[in-house]
């Protein structure tokens, strides 16, 4: 249970944090959604979705949850991180870039890799490089 537990905790993070949720974190809701339609059907039905409620719900009620369910989070957990591990690779790796050449963009719904697109071709290798590897 306590990795059950853990992986509630980086998707409710992830859940709610502000602003319009990406493709990926859409995937990873319906991925919950899907893997936990029963217990949501039968415990949080009358929960009011958005800003964690649903997985707080959940949560409340993890000793009940079905193999299918504890998969289905422990999945969108596993996806999260590894979206998040790239995310880092790629900030590491493209920091002097995004200072060279996006410090004036507002963070957020993809602006940052859209102005590395567009300077794309002055970028450096090593962002360039990981832009690559994180594509893959």
């Amino acid at each position: 249970m306590r990795t059950l537990v853990t992986c509630m905790i980086i998707l409710g993070c992830i859940m709610l944090v502000g602003g319009p949720a990406s493709a990926a974190e859409k995937g990873l809701v319906e991925i919950v959604a899907d893997g936990c339609k029963a217990e949501i059907e039968t415990y949080c039905k009358d929960v009011t979705p958005g800003e964690g409620r649903v997985l707080a719900c959940l949560f409340a009620r993890e000793d009940k949850l079905s193999m299918r369910c504890q998969y289905a989070l422990y999945d969108a957990a596993a996806q999260l991180e590894q979206a998040v591990v790239a995310l880092t690779y790629l900030a590491n790796e493209c920091r002097d870039d995004l200072k060279a050449f996006c410090s004036g963009v507002k963070p957020g719904e993809g602006r940052l890799i859209d102005c590395i697109e567009k300077n794309k071709e002055k970028i450096s290798d090593r962002c360039r490089h990981a832009i690559k590897d994180v594509s893959k």
